[in-house]
């Protein structure tokens, strides 16, 4: 790919996993129904996505807690999280279909820990 806006313009999924303090990625770029999973970190002065991607997103934080408190992506931009990743994966907080989405992680080992367990248990009950 030639630009980042090329890798990204047609995606469904999208990763950042970089330390930036400026946005690699931008809203003007995403599908309107793409996914965002942005797990770089560089604390709360670090960005990964710009105003528009993170505000025209249905936002999932690892821990609405953590993040509030460490992630630059969210504090700056001002954006609202919608809900924890554990209330998506227990349906308690539905997801639009019809809105991109963003998961902002900054680390949460036990969660990585259950959300894998979580999908190996259902790609085993589907088999």
């Amino acid at each position: 790919m030639a630009s980042a806006e090329q890798a990204v313009r047609d995606a469904d999924v999208v990763v950042t996993a970089t330390s930036s303090m400026e946005p690699v990625l931008l809203g003007a770029w995403l599908a309107p129904t793409a996914h965002v999973n942005t797990v770089g970190w560089r604390g709360p002065r670090g960005r990964e996505l710009d105003d528009e991607a993170m505000r025209g997103a249905f936002v999932v934080a690892d821990s609405r807690e953590a993040v509030l408190r460490e992630a630059g992506d969210v504090l700056l931009s001002g954006a609202d999280i919608r809900a924890e990743l554990g209330e998506v994966l227990a349906d308690a907080k539905p997801v639009p279909s019809r809105s991109w989405t963003v998961f902002k992680s900054v680390g949460i080992a036990v969660e990585d820990i259950a959300a894998a367990r979580l999908v190996y248990d259902r790609l085993q009950s589907s088999l």
